[in-house]
């Protein structure tokens, strides 16, 4: 393998009330076979004794670098982790996921023999019941993959690829479609420093990964697969996309995926993926609008009832203005696509709609 032990790799660790799972990760971090890390844990305003957990590492191990702050969210998190940074690599996990123990090495040496941007691998979902086990396999370090892919385009890829059955069908015709995969997920990625430059997350909003997406794969030349599982991605049903979800949480994906639409379309690729994501949020969030609308209404007939002021102004209220604007700039953005653009996108949502009522039942409900 390439010599990379002279190289600083950054893992950013955003922290928020993990105290049940945060060992289980970091311990995956600190076991990583390529030892030259800087460990960067930012505690967001913990209240569960998880920020006392991190100090805990930081007197164990010289590496890990504890930042606390006040509570602002995992974009305000990943940002201050970027600005504390000091490694030519960049690499993110959620605070209760689990590295496989050579996550860094395989990625690392996929980034640096390649001349990628961008390294990634396979990650796979598990359920709570299997921390225990996962953590130990993990530990054990990943087999020597078969091979590396390197791709160009990848926003293309990100755009275009991401229907797990054509996925398949891709891949059982040899067109090795499942090495072009990609979310917006920061996690199981390696990253060269330089691409972050002037990029940071959106902060106080839901989808701030979405939200610079586009953006950071715009700037990629190529990226690297690796065909083997190095990331663990625990399914909580208490966590933040396993809730029902407000208005505001859909509008911040429906302004993400404007923006989308725009780099795009001035890059010249279909934005399929953002069709998907940009109608489907639209969708929900007119629904979720017009039920806090309603509950809105019902709450103030209530206090009509009984207050003595006799009168009382029934206005909009400001999510069902927003919803109504967000309509109106999505249906404007459609627009800028021809026919077959929007039938060619239409079609891989139906197909993806179709996939997640699966993963939905199967995935979300992992125990």
């Amino acid at each position: 393998m390439t010599n990379t032990a002279e190289s600083l790799v950054s893992i950013i660790v955003p922290v928020y009330n993990a105290a049940d799972y945060l060992h289980y990760c970091v311990d995956s971090i600190i076991g990583q076979s390529y030892r030259n890390l800087e460990i960067i844990l930012v505690d967001d305003g913990s209240s569960d004794g998880s920020a006392k957990l991190c100090d805990e590492y930081a007197s164990a191990d010289q590496r890990v670098k504890v930042i606390h702050q006040a509570n602002g969210g995992i974009g305000k998190a990943q940002n201050t982790g970027l600005d504390a940074a000091n490694g030519e690599y960049i690499a993110f996990s959620d605070n209760d996921d689990i590295l496989d123990r050579r996550n860094i090495e395989l990625l690392l040496h996929a980034l640096v023999s390649t001349g990628a941007d961008m390294s990634k691998a396979r990650w796979r979902q598990f359920g709570v019941s299997q921390l225990d086990e996962v953590a130990n396999e993990a530990q054990k370090g990943a087999a020597e993959p078969d091979k590396t892919t390197v791709f160009s385009h990848p926003l293309h890829a990100y755009q275009t690829v991401f229907c797990k059955s054509l996925r398949l069908l891709g891949s059982a015709l040899g067109c090795a479609t499942e090495t072009k995969y990609f979310n917006e997920a920061n996690w199981c990625r390696l990253y060269r420093r330089e691409l972050w430059s002037g990029i940071r997350f959106p902060e106080g909003v839901y989808a701030q990964d979405t939200a610079i997406s586009c953006m950071l794969y715009a700037r990629m030349g190529k990226v690297a697969d690796i065909d083997v599982n190095l990331y663990n991605w625990l399914q909580r049903p208490d966590s933040v996309t396993h809730n029902m979800r407000s208005a505001s949480f859909y509008h911040d994906h429906v302004a993400a995926s404007l923006k989308n639409m725009d780099i795009c379309l001035e890059s010249s690729v279909l934005p399929a993926r953002n069709y998907y994501t940009l109608v489907s949020n639209n969708k929900y969030e007119q629904q979720a609008a017009k039920l806090e609308s309603a509950k809105n209404d019902t709450s103030n007939a209530n206090e009509i009832n009984t207050s003595t002021t006799p009168t009382a102004e029934n206005k909009i209220p400001q999510t069902l203005d927003t919803a109504q604007g967000d309509n109106k700039r999505t249906k404007k953005a459609l627009q800028q696509l021809s026919t077959f653009q929007r039938l060619e996108c239409a079609t891989l949502r139906a197909i993806r709609l179709a996939e997640k009522f699966i993963y939905d039942r199967e995935i979300k409900n992992m125990k």
